[in-house]
């Protein structure tokens, strides 16, 4: 990996930098300094990335609060696309999990799409965040390489910093089931993978075990280039067995990737109650 220093942001001159790199990394009007630095100023936690002098990743991060309780909103994280697949990311998050810790945070929370399982294996796997709820469209129809016209679902990261379930040394697979059975299928002999149709038995299934695998792509934006109406079927899908799995208690804590099937990876999904969060 490039040697890489990471740094809290907190002058203007520095959040005009942030600003500059978020702007190419998602092609879109960046956030204005004047917000950035207030948040910085406030108990946000905003962080870069640095290559020698020239910042090529940042996360972004601002109080949040519900039910009584003070969290770190984590909104962006963003690499430079020359930097990325380098653990740049992890290190970001690692970073934020020391400072939110050092100024009072014990949760942080964040959105992804669940069908990015690369996003999701850093934010299951190495970070150890649960999958907590699900919602459907929830930034609306977004206008962007990154999202194209599929609707706009997303879990909700919760990531109990200072939990067991976090810091204890253990592996999912280990801990929960050696031998997770699949709660959905994938049809064969498919140029793309393809999901199996979703019949309401499987989901009314979902109560004897206390750990399911469900299937997602391995690489989720190649198929939506290739056949965007296999996309849709991936989301539609999904969607209706996350929904099942967290009505039903469930959280996902773990992507496997199989490098025996290259096509697909799969979500490990816990009972909430068996963590120690």
């Amino acid at each position: 990996m490039t040697s890489i220093t990471i740094k809290e942001l907190q002058s203007l001159e520095e959040l005009k930098e942030l600003a500059i790199l978020e702007e190419k990394v998602w092609g879109t009007p960046p956030l204005p300094t004047h917000q950035t630095l207030t948040v910085a100023k406030n108990g946000g936690i905003i962080l870069g990335a640095y290559d020698n002098e020239k910042m090529v990743g940042f996360n972004y991060g601002f109080p949040g609060f519900s039910n009584q309780q003070v969290y770190l909103c984590s909104h962006m994280t963003g690499i430079h696309p020359d930097f990325q697949k380098k653990g740049i990311g992890f290190s970001l998050k690692k970073k934020q999990q020391t400072v939110a810790l050092d100024r009072g945070y014990n949760l942080i929370t964040w959105t992804f799409d669940p069908l990015e399982s690369l996003n999701a294996y850093l934010n299951l796997s190495k970070c150890r965040g649960i999958a907590a709820d699900y919602t459907e469209h929830l930034y609306g129809d977004m206008d962007d390489a990154l999202n194209g016209s599929l609707p706009s679902d997303r879990f909700r990261v919760e990531w109990r910093i200072n939990s067991g379930h976090v810091n204890n040394d253990f592996t999912i697979e280990e801990k929960y089931a050696k031998d997770i059975p699949s709660l959905v299928n994938i049809k064969g002999n498919q140029p793309l993978p393809c999901l199996d149709d979703v019949e309401n038995s499987m989901l009314e299934s979902i109560e004897e075990k206390d750990t399911w695998l469900v299937p997602v792509p391995a690489k989720f934006q190649e198929i939506k280039k290739s056949d965007l109406d296999l996309a849709l079927d991936w989301r539609l899908k999904t969607r209706k067995i996350f929904k099942a799995l967290l009505s039903k208690g469930f959280v996902g804590v773990q992507v496997i990737k199989h490098l025996d099937h290259q096509s697909i990876h799969h979500y490990i999904f816990v009972k909430k109650q068996l963590l120690d969060l």
